[in-house]
């Protein structure tokens, strides 16, 4: 190997493993909090009011220092700190996705069978559909009423609640309906349904047939006013009712749900409120939503969110606007593409390049390119930008490790950074690895934690002197 890396463990001072260990149990904290985009952009908006930062509605006028943030539609939060360079060289962006897998309930859900309530399902993003049966999971959502009240709603979470399951087959009689199915299709999407209830109403009413969806029904218009109309404007997620956990003998990883991507949501979140000094360059960390299932729609991040609050910051700071300032915002901005990474399993290894895949322990990840067979639907960083983001690192003393997303005929998998990179921001993938990702219970580095927050800190400072004179010429150019 050209280079050799070593476990992050190693050589580690007892102050820093002591540091290390406290941010560990803060983001698992955040774990719990957060186990959805809507629950996460609250907290972050807690958390950013609580250092300063103000809603940028509020700002007609944006000076170097100034800390506000934007949020859209409840699913997305970016909050900036103005630097002191024109705004017209760059912004430094640190980009993740606060959307995870899970099972959102359909639109029409409820139903009764053999006395039995149950609800249907529809999952949401890439998953082992059978990780997902005999687990404890908790209902997590909102619900717009018919008079427009909207009603949050977090059953299974704390101690005494009720839980929800979808009960799989026993092994004694599954030989037939489920033996030879292949591992995709053990549980089948129309089979993750979820049991509600089992006690019927009281009633005398013989048109109403189906007593144990109406007890159903009954409780939640007693608790949240709702009638079965009103799932039609809900949004109702299903997730792990567990608690973020330390995992192994030493507690040096967490084993948690979300994980992918709220691990580089935490730690961009708090790198940015961290920052106390006015930055070089406008600093955004962007937490964005729908990356699981390809970035579409109004949260996702080919929508033009970007660009909106991009654009309102340039006006707001510069007093006047034009597109051609976008387009040069844009073009010299840095980016990261914040997400993880598939660390190497000794379990399943043949899946990997092994000379090319991660480790837990081994720092953060960086990505030059994603995608799948022949680096399609990829953002493949420049090797000039590459460059940057290695010295920067070693040159802060950050363990930091090279890594793909399997051997090349085996799979992949993308990120946001090729919607970044199409408007000219240049890009490139910088996060941790996981292990079980996209599974009921992710396993992370508390290592890796706390040296991927030390990689988005420095990158928010900016870039090193002789670089910043390289940018300074490049910019007389471009400007």
């Amino acid at each position: 190997m050209l280079y050799k890396k070593n476990n992050g463990w190693k050589d580690v001072s007892p102050e820093k493993i002591e540091e290390i260990f406290a941010m560990g149990e803060e983001y698992k904290k955040v774990l719990d909090l957060g186990k959805t985009e809507r629950e996460f952009v609250d907290l972050s908006e807690e958390l950013a009011k609580e250092c300063g930062f103000i809603d940028a509605r509020c700002k007609d006028i944006l000076l170097p220092g100034d800390k506000v943030y934007y949020i859209n539609r409840n699913k997305n939060i970016a909050l900036v700190v103005i630097g002191k360079e024109d705004i017209l060289h760059g912004i430094n962006y640190v980009v993740s996705h606060i959307d995870s897998p899970r099972l959102d309930l359909k639109q029409n859900p409820l139903y009764e069978e053999f006395d039995l309530a149950y609800m249907k399902t529809h999952y949401y993003g890439g998953i082992k559909k059978y990780q997902w049966t005999s687990i404890p999971l908790a209902l997590h959502g909102i619900v717009v009423l018919e008079n427009g009240e909207k009603i949050k709603i977090s059953i299974g979470e704390h101690e005494g609640d009720p839980v929800f399951t979808v009960p799989d087959i026993l092994p004694h009689l599954d030989r037939v309906i489920q033996g030879d199915r292949k591992a995709r299709e053990v549980i089948k999407g129309e089979e993750l349904q979820i049991i509600v209830g089992s006690i019927p109403a009281i009633i005398n009413d013989k048109e109403i047939k189906e007593l144990v969806k109406y007890s159903v029904l009954e409780r939640l218009n007693k608790i949240y006013g709702m009638k079965e109309e009103d799932f039609i404007s809900a949004e109702l997620e299903l997730v792990p009712s567990q608690k973020a956990k330390d995992v192994g003998i030493d507690r040096s990883m967490i084993g948690a749900y979300g994980q992918d991507d709220r691990i580089c949501a935490y730690t961009s979140l708090r790198a940015i409120l961290d920052i106390k000094e006015v930055p070089n360059k406008t600093c955004v960390c962007f937490l964005a939503d729908k990356e699981e299932t390809g970035s579409d729609g109004a949260t996702g991040l080919q929508s033009e969110y970007l660009e909106y609050f991009t654009a309102d910051l340039i006006s707001k700071i510069k007093q006047t606007y034009s597109e051609l300032y976008l387009k040069k915002t844009f073009w010299n901005s840095r980016a990261l593409s914040s997400d993880v990474n598939a660390g190497i399993d000794p379990i399943f290894k043949s899946v990997h390049d092994e000379q090319n895949a991660p480790k837990l322990n081994y720092g953060v990840v960086i990505v030059k390119y994603t995608g799948s067979g022949g680096k399609y639907s990829t953002n493949d960083a420049d090797a000039e930008y590459v460059g940057d983001i290695r010295k920067m690192l070693n040159s802060n003393n950050i363990t930091w490790q090279t890594g793909l997303l399997g051997k090349v005929d085996e799979g992949g998998g993308g990120t946001v950074a090729k919607y970044l990179s199409q408007k000219g921001i240049r890009t490139i993938d910088v996060g941790p690895a996981l292990l079980g990702m996209h599974s009921p219970f992710e396993i992370s580095s508390k290592f890796d934690v706390h040296e991927t927050y030390n990689a988005y800190k420095v990158f928010f400072k900016g870039e090193s002197e002789d670089r910043k004179k390289y940018i300074e010429k490049s910019n007389k150019i471009y400007l």
